[in-house]
């Protein structure tokens, strides 16, 4: 499992931008979306810990595999190893969302 390779994944999720690291990372079934599995978190060797790494950790623990949907992701790394995944606020900064419409569009009737 060492070979394996290993992928970080940038997101957005709820107004705030997501790096986590996965080892597989692949185009869904369902239209639209990606499928991130086996989420791979540091090694606790600090006493230090970052809370925003055990929410991530805490939030992705009991998950599977989790569907990303393609306008969502900012960005995707192959890495040597995993590094700290972080939240961080999507304010600001170069990096805007893909528009959504907030109401899908009704059917024309003629």
């Amino acid at each position: 499992m060492a070979n394996d390779p290993i992928y970080k994944v940038i997101f957005f999720n709820q107004g705030q931008v997501y790096e986590i690291y996965a080892r597989h990372v692949y185009q869904s079934d369902l239209w639209g979306f990606l499928e991130v599995e086996e989420f791979v978190f540091g090694e606790r060797t600090q006493v230090i810990v970052d809370p925003a790494e055990e929410k991530l950790k805490n939030e992705f623990s009991a998950i599977k595999r989790s569907f990303i949907p393609m306008q969502a992701v900012v960005r995707i790394d192959e890495v040597e190893k995993e590094g700290a995944c972080k939240i961080t606020e999507a304010k600001g900064g170069n990096v805007t969302q893909f528009p959504f419409p907030s109401v899908a569009p009704k059917p024309r009737t003629e």
